[in-house]
């Protein structure tokens, strides 16, 4: 895609999502990153209704660490995966306490050696907590980007490097809202709407499937 093209859909879904920002709700660092690890593979909602319970008691890595293991996995067992995301949210947590003087690291380097914490949720905490600029790669920003033709990387890292070169940086982390909403909206997995949609003349994915899938 040309970097013409590019900022034509920067406009576009700017003006569809002038208020994009997080659907996780958080009041610290410290909790967006604990809802951020708790979102993998699981709802954005689901994490929302576990974290509304888990924040009244635990909403910093001091409170978090006066749970156990097992009483932790309790409230967060119906987003999944529960005794890992229970390990790496302690684990992570006592890494804040003794190596960051309590305080969530705001560089993408040290958020990384966090338990549970790659690159995508490095990126999210460091973009939205920090005001950094990075392009979160989640599912829906690795689908959205590839069917519209911004990205062709078969990775979530390799279709970040491809952003990063294409997007002005000071795009980064607005685009990774867009593309998301965009993904939750209109270019859904399954049955896109694509008539519906607001780059369809920007949008390679007609090219892909058919001329007679968008109007």
């Amino acid at each position: 895609m040309t970097e013409n093209k590019a900022f034509q859909m920067i406009d576009a879904l700017e003006k569809l999502y002038p208020d994009a920002k997080p659907a996780l709700k958080y009041k610290n660092p410290y909790e967006l990153l604990v809802a951020v690890v708790l979102s993998a593979q699981c709802t954005d909602e689901r994490v929302n209704k576990v974290t509304e319970k888990l924040f009244k008691v635990a909403d910093t890595p001091e409170k978090m660490l006066a749970l156990t293991q097992t009483e932790l996995e309790r409230y967060i067992y119906s987003c999944g995966f529960y005794h890992a995301k229970a390990e790496h949210i302690l684990s992570a947590s006592r890494d804040i306490v003794d190596k960051f003087g309590g305080r969530v690291p705001c560089a993408r380097e040290e958020l990384q050696t966090l338990a549970g914490v790659g690159r995508k949720t490095a990126n999210v905490v460091y973009a939205v907590a920090f005001g950094g600029n990075a392009i979160a790669v989640d599912t829906h920003v690795f689908r959205v980007s590839a069917r519209i033709g911004l990205a062709s990387g078969k990775t979530p890292e390799k279709t970040e490097k491809e952003l990063m070169r294409l997007l002005p940086e000071d795009t980064w982390s607005k685009m990774h809202h867009y593309l998301i909403w965009h993904g939750r909206k209109v270019c859904k997995a399954i049955n896109p709407a694509c008539d519906k949609c607001a780059i369809n003349a920007l949008c390679e994915y007609k090219s892909k499937v058919g001329k007679n899938v968008c109007r």
